[in-house]
């Protein structure tokens, strides 16, 4: 039932099925570009190309995770790194500023952006080579900064993100997205390429600061330059970019997290158990929310409260994970379930999931994995030690050694972590 329910939350942000329903009318007169980038990008895509009429022309490129291409008729698909950028990514970042630069006026920039476009759309401002900007994100990743710490960042070492491709374009601009962070701004999702961005050069600055990173000499130099004002900033809500006459920029999320877990919710609800939806937009350390998340399934075990068992508390949302021992193998998804087994010692009934939407778990292969009330004890029968292996941030270990990861393939779609504790 644990899988059913993260089938039905993967499903219910199906880019095949959300995408028909928020097409645009094509332009009277001119062509439509279709940009696409994210983990979703090729879905997204092809949902445009099924549905698009066929006389009303359409081109466009779509930028997505190595793995993650479809066959496309009418969209080029290209392939690049995450979550750390590389060339590939940051060659057709640069070939699709170009491409929405060069429409006119009747024409539609019609840009799909999901989970993953930071990573792929990685064009960097001049004067900072690609390799400063893979430095800085693998350092970024590594931190325990928030998703929206690290875009901050990433926008303003980007001529394309944080606004800068909306700038680039002087026609009509409708952007589908796929949401995969907290709070679903669009500011956030992919770095904002198409949406207005808030924060500035000094964010930048005291992010990097705040985690005590060491940027490259050309980073450092650039941000630095932009806090005096000699970089020209990203472009703000209040900014002509956004409110040209005759023009339209739309950023419109056409699939979250909450979704997702409604559609989980129901698969629990059809066979008589309650689901309690916690929240989409949980964040914190994935070691320390799994022990919250413990002490609540321990209550509803003992006293039946706040909820009585059966019940399935369902929460989605992206945790961070801060590396003390680099070395171990795992994802975010993987690290709560290994802390939640732990702090739980085996109590008796209680099984839980946490899986990635997107079907892939940090680095490895694996969406996420299963637990079950006997996990330890199996593990420990293998010789393992559960707390030295969660001390390393090897989760992928410890339930790649059970048999109980949950291997789904790239999913094509992203709404961020699902996590699912059923309470017997």
């Amino acid at each position: 039932m644990l899988q059913a329910s993260f089938r039905a939350a993967v499903a219910a942000a199906d880019p095949m099925q959300v995408i028909p329903r928020h097409l645009p009318v094509p332009p009277d007169h001119g062509h439509t570009l279709v940009l696409a980038v994210g983990k979703a990008a090729a879905s997204m895509a092809r949902a445009v190309e099924q549905d698009w009429p066929a006389r009303k022309p359409i081109s466009g490129i779509a930028l997505t995770r190595y793995g993650h291409a479809l066959p496309l008729a009418r969209v080029r698909v290209v392939e690049a790194a995450h979550p750390v950028p590389d060339g590939t990514g940051e060659e057709t970042a640069r070939e699709m500023l170009s491409a929405a630069g060069a429409l006119r006026a009747s024409d539609l920039l019609l840009a799909l952006i999901s989970g993953g476009g930071s990573a792929l759309l990685s064009l960097p401002s001049p004067g900072i080579a690609i390799e400063d900007l893979r430095r800085v994100t693998r350092d970024l990743l590594r931190c325990g900064a928030t998703i929206q710490e690290i875009n901050a960042v990433r926008k303003h070492l980007s001529a394309i993100q944080g606004g800068r491709l909306a700038a680039a374009c002087r026609t009509n601009l409708l952007a589908l997205i796929v949401s995969d962070v907290t709070g679903d701004d669009p500011t956030h999702i992919a770095s904002g390429p198409c949406a207005p961005d808030p924060t500035t050069f000094q964010d930048a600055l005291d992010v990097l600061n705040r985690y005590d990173i060491k940027p490259p000499r050309a980073v450092l130099a650039h941000l630095i330059a932009g806090v005096r004002g000699e970089r020209e900033e990203t472009p703000k809500p209040d900014s002509a970019v956004f409110r040209s006459p005759g023009r339209t920029i739309e950023n419109r999320v056409i699939a979250s997290a909450r979704q997702s877990l409604q559609a989980a919710a129901q698969v629990f609800r059809e066979q008589g158990i309650e689901a309690a939806i916690l929240g989409e937009a949980i964040t914190g350390e994935a070691n320390e929310v799994a022990k919250v998340m413990a002490a609540m399934a321990r209550e509803i075990r003992a006293r039946g409260a706040p909820f009585k068992p059966p019940v399935a508390l369902i929460s989605g949302g992206e945790c961070t994970v801060t590396i003390r021992r680099p070395g171990g193998r795992g994802g975010r998804c993987g690290e709560f379930l290994l802390s939640l087994a732990v702090t739980l010692d085996g109590v008796a009934g209680v099984h839980a999931l946490a899986a990635d939407t997107d079907g892939i778990d940090g680095t490895e292969h694996n969406a996420g994995a299963l637990l079950a009330p006997d996990s330890l004890a199996r593990a420990r029968a293998l010789g393992l030690d559960p707390r030295r292996l969660l001390a390393g941030h090897d989760s992928y270990g410890f339930f790649s050694a059970l048999g109980d990861l949950v291997v789904t393939g790239p999913t094509l779609t992203n709404v961020n972590d699902y996590r699912a504790i059923l309470i017997a």
